[in-house]
C-alpha cells in the first residue's frame, strides 16, 4: 500500500493523528521530538495532489465547519486557523509544523525526509520556528537516524513513526525501533488499517517486547473486509502518558462524523 502525505492531507486519518499527537505533546512536554517520516510539513489543499483525492473536503473541512466539536480538537482547529490567517482553508499543517509550534523554548525537533521535493518543502515550512526551539530537517533514513539518536541521552523524547508503507519491511523496521527504546523515549506510531490480521500480528509482536505502557487506538471508517484498501487507521502509543480519554473522544468523533456505515472508534490499553 502507498500512503503519500500530500495526496491525503487533511483527511480523516490526519484529523485523528494530529488531534491525538497534540494531546500527547501537551501531556508529555517532550524535550526532543524525532520524526522518522516528516513529509512536507505544510500542505496546499488547493494543490494538484490534494485536489486529486478531495479527501480534505471530507476531513478537515468538516472539522472546521463543526462548531460543536469536543474540546480535544481545539488545539488542532487553532493550528489550522493560524496557517490560514486570511480565513478560508487553503493550507493544512502536517505533524512537523504542529510539533514545532507546540514545543517549549529549549526543546528540539528533528525531521527526517528522504524525498527531495518533500525535504525542500519541509525546510521551508519550518524556516521560522518559535524562539528558543531548535529545528533540524535532514534528508536521512528516519529509521536509522532515529535509532542512532534514541541510543544517546537526549532527555524526554517523543518518537513519531509515520511511514507511507511503500516498503515491504516497514512493519519490521518499526518493531526494531520500538525494541530499542530507552526509558526516556516514547513512541507514537501511525498505521493503516486494512485488515485485522495484519494489525493484530503487529500488536502481538509489540506486546511481546513488554513495553512499560502500550495502547492502541483505531478509527474504522469502513468494514475491515478489503485488505487492498485503507479501511481506517490506528495510532499506537508506546511508553507515553495516558491520554486514552482524549484519544477515545477523538476516535469516536472521527468515526461518527467522517466515517461511513458501520464506522467505529475504539481504544484498547494493552499494557501499563
Amino acid at each position: 500500500m502507498n500512503y503519500r502525505h500530500a495526496f491525503h492531507a487533511g483527511n480523516f486519518a490526519d484529523i485523528a493523528k494530529h488531534a491525538i499527537l497534540l494531546a500527547v505533546l501537551a501531556a508529555m512536554k517532550p524535550e526532543r521530538v524525532l520524526d522518522t517520516h516528516a513529509g512536507a510539513g505544510l500542505y496546499d489543499l488547493d494543490g494538484e495532489d490534494a485536489r486529486r483525492t478531495g479527501e480534505a473536503e471530507l476531513g478537515v473541512a468538516r472539522l472546521m465547519a463543526d462548531v460543536g466539536t469536543p474540546e480535544v480538537f481545539a488545539s488542532l482547529k487553532a493550528a489550522v486557523a493560524r496557517v490560514n490567517p486570511d480565513g478560508g482553508l487553503r493550507w493544512y499543517p502536517g505533524s512537523p509544523r504542529l510539533v514545532v509550534d507546540a514545543l517549549a523554548p529549549g526543546a528540539s525537533y528533528a525531521g527526517f525526509e528522504l524525498h527531495p521535493d518533500a525535504h525542500a518543502q519541509l525546510a521551508h515550512a519550518l524556516r521560522a520556528p518559535p524562539k528558543g526551539v531548535r529545528v533540524e530537517t535532514l534528508k536521512l533514513d528516519g529509521y536509522d537516524e532515529a535509532a542512532r539518536r534514541t541510543a544517546a541521552d537526549g532527555g524526554r523524547t517523543l518518537l513519531l513513526v509515520d511511514p507511507p508503507f511503500e516498503r515491504a519491511d516497514d512493519y519490521e523496521r518499526v518493531l526494531a525501533l520500538t525494541a530499542a527504546l530507552n526509558p526516556a523515549t516514547g513512541a507514537l506510531i501511525w498505521l493503516p488499517l486494512k485488515d485485522l490480521e495484519t494489525f493484530d500480528a503487529f500488536l502481538s509482536r509489540l506486546e511481546a517486547q513488554r513495553p512499560p505502557s502500550l495502547s492502541a487506538a483505531q478509527v474504522r471508517i469502513k468494514p475491515l473486509d478489503n485488505p487492498m484498501r485503507m479501511n481506517g487507521c490506528a495510532l499506537v502509543a508506546v511508553n507515553l502518558p495516558d491520554v486514552d480519554g482524549a484519544t477515545g473522544t477523538v476516535c469516536a468523533w472521527v468515526a461518527d462524523r467522517l466515517g461511513g456505515p458501520g464506522a467505529r472508534g475504539l481504544v484498547e490499553r494493552l499494557a501499563g
